[in-house]
């Protein structure tokens, strides 16, 4: 039975134990994508965490859904996370940025262009959007071309290779949650009569492309892909009847040599321990609402080599301490998660030490 205080190795770094902090939206950085002023602050405290894999960040315009959230595509950019990225390893901890292409889920209100959001069909998900004019409808998309699919593969490897630049140590992409990879990936969302389309294979192609360029531009070592298998959000109403795409997109993936495998699961069924003996890399495992009793159960049945952990990671920044002496958490104040650029309910929770 492996225990998640033992060390692990993900690429080419070694981790002290089996805990990550899993990727949360903020919407705290600048209006221009360049993180905000805190952000150092807010990634450095969680340093003890070990693998840190941060909240989404847009490859480009189109890539933008909320207000507030970063990109990784300008100078600008890149000097900005690079203030984080020295700050975190200078703690003692590996980053991981998530590249987050939103696709539909997006507002033109929200993005640098203003333009009409895209997708693999002219589908919208259904759902309202927060602007800075408050909830507004999502409106219909516009169908990407093939030329364009392959422009946004494209900026996926630039966004890549800027990451790299400004220090991090890979890049995580969201193919999960309803975003654009998904999008490509559910039935649903995908109504394409072309290569990226149809067949289960034509729906995963978008997915294995986008990973693929982005292991050439940095290497298979730095790179990982979150998926979400059977869990209905942004418009998906994703069953049991898609499981084959992501035993196949495992197997795929699993030839590689990718950094890890992110899943995000609800469900009580054999599907994780299929993808766990299809996949022959590392699979992080995120579990929303998994207690505190229930930190490491995973790993030690085998399910997964790490578990990340949310809202816990959130409110604790020395969750690591906290987990291994029993202390008490911290009170989670949910109505700041996406409080702008303010310090409230992001850098201010209290350490035990400070306490």
């Amino acid at each position: 039975m492996t225990n998640i205080w033992s060390p692990i190795k993900i690429g080419s770094f070694e981790l002290p134990h089996r805990l990550a902090m899993a990727p949360m939206t903020r919407s705290r950085a600048k209006p221009d994508g360049t993180p905000g002023d805190l952000a150092p602050d807010y990634y450095s405290q969680r340093a003890t965490i070990g693998l840190l894999i941060t909240e989404g960040t847009q490859p480009s315009d189109d890539g933008q859904g909320y207000p507030a959230t970063p990109g990784i595509y300008t100078d600008a950019h890149v000097a900005g996370w690079r203030k984080v990225t020295d700050r975190v390893h200078a703690a003692g901890a590996r980053l991981f940025i998530q590249l987050m292409h939103v696709g539909r889920r997006s507002h033109p209100d929200n993005t640098p262009h203003h333009r009409q959001p895209v997708a693999p069909s002219a589908i919208g998900p259904g759902e309202d959007m927060f602007t800075m004019k408050g909830m507004l409808p999502v409106p219909e998309p516009r169908a990407l071309t093939t030329a364009e699919i392959q422009q946004t593969v494209t900026e996926f490897a630039h966004a890549a290779r800027r990451a790299i630049e400004a220090g991090a140590d890979g890049v995580e992409v969201h193919g999960a949650n309803g975003y654009l990879v998904h999008q490509f990936l559910a039935p649903d969302s995908n109504h394409r009569t072309d290569e990226y389309g149809g067949s289960m294979e034509n729906r995963a192609r978008f997915a294995i492309e986008v990973v693929h360029a982005i292991a050439d531009a940095i290497g298979p070592e730095r790179t990982a892909i979150r998926l979400s298998p059977g869990i209905p959000t942004g418009g998906i109403a994703e069953g049991t009847d898609n499981d084959d795409l992501y035993r196949y997109l495992a197997a795929e993936f699993g030839k590689m040599g990718l950094a890890y495998l992110h899943i995000l699961y609800l469900r009580q069924d054999p599907l994780l321990a299929e993808i766990r003996k299809t996949f022959p890399g590392v699979l992080v495992l995120n579990r929303p609402g998994r207690q505190r009793d229930q930190v490491g159960a995973d790993v030690a049945a085998g399910l997964a080599d790490i578990e990340a952990l949310g809202v816990m990671a959130l409110a604790d920044p020395d969750l690591i301490q906290r987990l291994k002496t029993g202390a008490p958490f911290n009170e989670v104040r949910q109505a700041l998660f996406y409080a702008g650029g303010s310090a409230e309910g992001y850098t201010d929770y209290p350490s035990l030490n400070a306490a």
